[in-house]
């Protein structure tokens, strides 16, 4: 028997460990059956180039539990370890195993799919256990060997009688630890972090009914057996071709992902390169709202096969975060939990890959099948806008499939929305003004008067539109975004002719006069314009720039001066050459003028949404009195 200390360069690794090196616990059963499965895969390779010589057969990795022990098992079927190799690779904490068989068959074994974390991996099963043994039969025609440990830096390793070749490490479960011990918690690790691990993982067993016997009777139950209940899926969908997929093997993989979601995804994105980095993945488009944050963190990030995070920030670009699916990379550098990416350039390249990719897939998809896409916009808008906002080179690309849908259910890419209202919404200073509503029903009446102008209003209603329009304003020469209740359509495309007022200037001056004693001017800026008699005899507006900041400010940035802050301002706009007017200043009594000018301002006020409380039930006492 050898005794020894362990050659580390702290005088205690083991409280390092517990307390500073990994960040959450549970994570030890991912390394150890991370370490498994390298010892497979490991052996798979060595008996593919003759190396081994040895069956490699069909192992698994089993995960046993034995309560009363207080003892968790994990056992594998794969190359073992000598003595000697567990002196060097256990014993010599800072020297990674794999890193010397990747050295010593790196053109080879470039793809076999080595994990590669040994050495520090391993000792994350004292955060749980505080003592831990090692039996291990080399493939070699060596004796087995068997390692004890107890959380301090002495172990002791000696011959073992174990015949089979692989290894078991045996955690005694330290107090405090015990839910390691329960059924459900193995269950609920073993799912999360190794679903889709490349070597079955056993853990207990199920029952599995068989058919019927030909000769049996109706009422005679179903034989049964048992067989082990292997919890993971060696091969997933994002480990094979595209060409060996079918539409339905992509949605049954999203259903797998995501067995808690009923909705089908709109479309999926088959990621597969190797050059100049290794990358494997398939992103789904499900059906996105208006929420954005409600949606993020649904990608799954792995490192061959093996579960490290759902938080993709930084590898995939931020406005793709709103997808769903698996992104796997063992070029992605991770610390040794596995569980933080580190800035570099390897993870630039990866997200600008992911960012071409997606937007070649959409622009592919328009192309193919517009009238679809169309049917789609809403559900996906989000994530386009979102991603012309913050990736330029994704701005680029999505002229060509970014679509810009009108009131009356048209699509216009951006092209056709410039030939289509160029003729008719350009203003005396030769600028190109693109009208839009928020909110069809609330501006029902603005649209209908820029409608019957013959101009076309587009319908932009996600919460970063305002932010999109700036920037758009920005990037193209001569246009502006105008909402459709910023201000009197005559004013919002300003033509060269103008309408004479009926009033004369004694009229319009006592008219002003009669208004600010009646409107209050801490919500309301009165504006007199000669407009079109059929038109609105009083319209509230929102000035355009003011609006559109406060909403820029409310959705993150943007705002300016603290104007998401300022109290609601809105114009009153009252449009001269309407009858009502005069007949507000023909009425005789200060009192009835009064009664007149405020129903007016409640019906423009009720108009927009802004007639509430108190205020609107006054409204409806004074039209019934009104119309008695």
């Amino acid at each position: 028997m050898a005794k020894g200390n362990i050659n580390v360069s702290v005088e205690n690794i083991f409280p390092l460990i517990k307390k500073f090196l990994y960040s959450d616990h549970e994570i030890f059963l991912r390394e150890l059956i991370s370490n498994a499965t390298d010892a497979t895969l490991k052996l798979k390779h060595l008996t593919s180039i003759g190396e081994a010589k040895t069956e490699y057969g069909n192992p698994i990795i089993e995960v046993k539990i034995d309560k009363e022990g207080k003892k968790l098992h994990i056992i594998d079927q794969g190359l073992g370890m000598t003595a000697e190799e567990v002196e060097k690779y256990i014993n010599q904490v800072a020297f990674s195993g794999a890193e010397e068989f990747l050295d010593k068959y790196k053109d080879s074994a470039k793809d076999s799919g080595i994990i590669g974390h040994f050495g520090l991996g391993f000792y994350s099963a004292f955060m749980v256990a505080d003592k831990v043994e090692i039996i291990t039969k080399s493939f070699k025609d060596e004796p087995a060997a068997h390692w004890i440990c107890d959380g301090s830096p002495e172990f002791t390793l000696e011959e073992a009688d174990k015949t089979e070749r692989g290894t078991e490490i045996i955690l005694h479960i330290s107090e405090g630890e015990e839910e390691f011990l329960e059924d459900s918690k193995i269950r609920e690790l073993l799912v999360k972090y190794n679903k889709f691990m490349p070597i079955p993982i056993k853990f207990g067993t199920k029952t599995e009914t068989l058919p019927k016997p030909e000769d049996a009777k109706e009422d005679d139950p179903a034989p049964t057996k048992e067989v082990d209940n292997i919890i993971n899926n060696p091969n997933p969908a994002w480990t094979k071709q595209p060409t060996e997929l079918e539409e339905d093997d992509y949605k049954n993989f999203y259903r797998e992902l995501y067995p808690m979601q009923f909705e089908e995804p709109l479309f999926n994105i088959h990621l597969n390169v190797d050059y100049p980095f290794n990358l494997t993945g398939i992103l789904y488009f499900p059906k996105l709202s208006n929420d954005m944050q409600i949606q993020k963190d649904k990608i799954q990030l792995y490192q061959n096969q093996v579960f490290v995070t759902d938080n993709v920030e930084g590898i995939v670009p931020e406005f793709l975060t709103m997808l769903r699916g698996v992104i796997d990379s063992p070029d992605i550098p991770l610390n040794v939990s596995r569980s933080y990416l580190q800035a570099d350039g390897a993870v630039k390249k990866i997200s600008s890959y992911i960012t071409r990719k997606v937007a070649d897939k959409l622009k592919s998809l328009f192309n193919s099948n517009r009238e679809d896409f169309e049917a789609k916009w809403n559900d996906i808008k989000i994530v386009i806008e979102y991603g012309m906002l913050s990736e330029e080179k994704f701005f680029e690309k999505a002229e060509a499939f970014a679509l810009y849908p009108t009131v009356d259910g048209k699509y216009y890419t951006y092209d056709e929305l410039y030939n289509a209202i160029k003729a008719k919404q350009t203003d005396k200073d030769d600028k190109l003004i693109i009208l839009y509503a928020s909110n069809q029903d609330e501006q029902h009446s603005y649209i209908e008067a820029a409608k019957d102008k013959g101009y076309e209003v587009l319908l932009l209603d996600s919460p970063i539109v305002s932010h999109l329009m700036q920037k758009l304003e920005g990037s193209k020469e001569n246009i502006s975004f105008a909402r459709v209740d910023a201000d009197h359509i005559d004013k919002l495309i300003q033509k060269e002719e103008n309408t004479i007022s009926k009033l004369d200037e004694d009229q319009q001056k006592q008219l002003d006069e009669l208004l600010k004693e009646v409107i209050p001017s801490e919500k309301f800026m009165v504006q007199l314009e000669a407009m079109d008699s059929n038109a609105t005899p009083f319209m509230i507006t929102q000035p355009e720039f003011m609006r559109r900041m406060k909403e820029m400010q409310q959705t993150g940035g943007g705002g300016m001066f603290g104007m998401g802050n300022m109290p609601e301002m809105y114009n009153l706009i009252v449009n001269t050459n309407h009858n009502l007017i005069s007949d507000i200043l023909n009425t005789e009594t200060k009192e009835d003028k009064e009664r007149l000018i405020n129903q007016s301002l409640d019906l423009a006020r009720l108009s927009q949404g802004l007639l509430k409380g108190k205020e609107l039930s006054d409204f409806i006492k004074r039209s019934y009195d009104m119309i008695k």
